[in-house]
């Protein structure tokens, strides 16, 4: 059975770095807790490539802000429902989860669900 993956990509102030590593670290422990195979948080490093489309247009980044580009995987989209209706019932994570707490616009976040198609 393929692999399944929950894929993340938003717009974060870089002075919020360290407040959404800090919220990154709490949540990865959840998730992997509830049986997450793998829990990934990347900051953006190098966003201006040549001859492609960029995450920085895409996002619309502001004078300021950053990409985060962030997946979970599992095992199976079934094991990803069950985990997750585990994990937003978690109350760590509760408070972590209302829009006031979190270091970044939620509006201007994209999430998705991915069958992976090649697992190396």
């Amino acid at each position: 059975m393929p692999l399944y993956v929950d894929g993340f990509l938003l717009a974060l102030p870089k002075r919020k770095v360290d407040a959404y590593r800090r919220i990154s670290l709490k949540a990865g422990k959840i998730w992997k807790e509830h049986g997450a195979l793998e829990y990934r948080e990347c900051i953006g490093d190098d966003l201006k490539p040549k001859h492609t489309g960029a995450f920085r247009r895409g996002l619309k980044l502001k004078p300021g802000e950053t990409v985060v580009f962030s997946w979970i995987v599992y095992k199976s989209r079934a094991q990803r429902d069950r985990i997750n209706a585990k994990v937003m019932k978690d109350p760590r994570l509760a408070s972590m989860m209302t829009p006031g707490a979190m270091p970044f616009d939620m509006k201007r976040m994209a999430f998705g669900g991915f069958r992976a198609i090649v697992d190396l």
